[in-house]
């Protein structure tokens, strides 16, 4: 290798390095390029019914700070009142569990359970436990300036990126070679198309699981059905990982009601999730967008254990961009012309010696 060859080499490795030491900003700058993106398909659409751009933008962020605000106001009293309560309840649990565990160990003869640890001790270790949660809980949020300065940086981020997007795409597009410019451009056309139906599909998706959940919740009988169908539709923003954690509120709530209702939260959440997955994910993402479910476990576990809570909230997004450039510039611009120009070769050697 020359030089010049090597220096560009050492600057790649610098860049990357450096990218990584940034990866939180980095990825703070992605999400609010995602939602500024969706946020634009609503200025547009507006825009529309003659409303002037700023106008437009004014109604959709109020709207959204809105529908953001009013969710936290009916979710997180609600919560922390609940955990309140479970923390007064949990001499009660333990007793109930207490008599189940030795009713069990009646009923199984001989010395099979005899080595197993007695629960004389449930109440104080529930209560240290809850209380350390607790504790840590009130921690995190007398700690939390790092997460407000971040959340005021996506904010900004995303109003300057709606206000007028069009330098900054223009900007991006520059960074590549002139004769690739316009191909960059439908690249990222398609992104925003993906990005977009993506989100459409999210939210009818969250919405369906939500309004699913407050049935079964209802009939069943258990505590604040809508507080729960609410918590169950926004962690369906997160695939796998969020329905899964949504059935520990509902269950928690319905053992202090009856211990049979518990039983039954989880039959109806394990039927939802079968619902999800077999009906309603699919009809509306291979309409919107095609991820295959193996890629999209993959990319939860993977972004999640590199950049933590932010890239389990941002692996979806990611995984679309990732396969649409991939599929774009890897596939088609490269490695099928690469095969195309090896066939035209071939074909003309063929033809030389039948013409000879």
């Amino acid at each position: 290798m020359r030089i010049g060859q090597w220096i560009g080499f050492l600057a790649l490795i610098i860049s990357l390095y450096v990218l990584w030491q940034l990866r939180q900003v980095v990825l703070l700058i992605f999400a609010a390029v995602v939602l500024a993106t969706v946020l634009n398909r609503v200025v547009r659409l507006l825009q529309r019914y003659r409303i002037q751009r700023g106008i437009a933008i004014a109604i959709t962020v109020i709207a959204l700070l809105a529908i953001v605000a009013g969710i936290f106001a009916i979710v997180v009293p609600r919560i922390v009142e609940q955990l309140q309560q479970l923390v007064k309840l949990l001499p009660e649990i333990s007793d109930r569990v207490l008599g189940w565990y030795n009713w069990v160990r009646s009923l199984i003869p001989g010395r099979v359970l005899e080595a197993a640890p007695p629960l004389s001790n449930l109440t104080q270790q529930l209560q240290s436990f809850v209380g350390g949660i607790l504790g840590n809980f009130v921690t995190v949020l007398n700690n939390s300036l790092a997460a407000v300065v971040n959340f005021l940086l996506f904010f900004v981020l995303t109003i300057m990126l709606l206000l007028n997007p069009v330098p900054y795409r223009r900007t991006l597009i520059l960074a590549f070679p002139a004769f690739y410019r316009r191909r960059v451009d439908e690249i990222l056309s398609e992104c925003e198309d993906s990005l977009v139906g993506w989100i459409k599909g999210t939210l009818f998706a969250m919405v369906g699981i939500g309004v699913v959940s407050f049935i079964g919740l209802s009939l069943l009988g258990v505590p604040l059905p809508l507080v729960n169908a609410l918590i169950a539709g926004l962690l369906e923003f997160i695939p796998n990982v969020g329905p899964t954690l949504s059935v520990i509120p509902p269950v928690l709530l319905a053992l202090l009601d009856a211990p049979w209702k518990a039983g039954a939260v989880i039959v109806l959440y394990l039927a939802i999730q079968q619902f999800e997955s077999l009906v309603l994910v699919p009809i509306i993402m291979q309409r919107e967008v095609s991820l295959l479910p193996v890629f999209t476990i993959l990319a939860v576990v993977v972004f999640a254990s590199l950049f933590g809570f932010l890239g389990l909230f941002l692996a979806i997004p990611l995984l679309i961009v990732t396969q649409i450039w991939l599929k774009e510039v890897l596939v088609k611009d490269i490695l099928n012309r690469w095969q195309g120009e090896k066939e035209s070769k071939e074909d003309k050697e063929t033809r030389g010696q039948v013409e000879i």
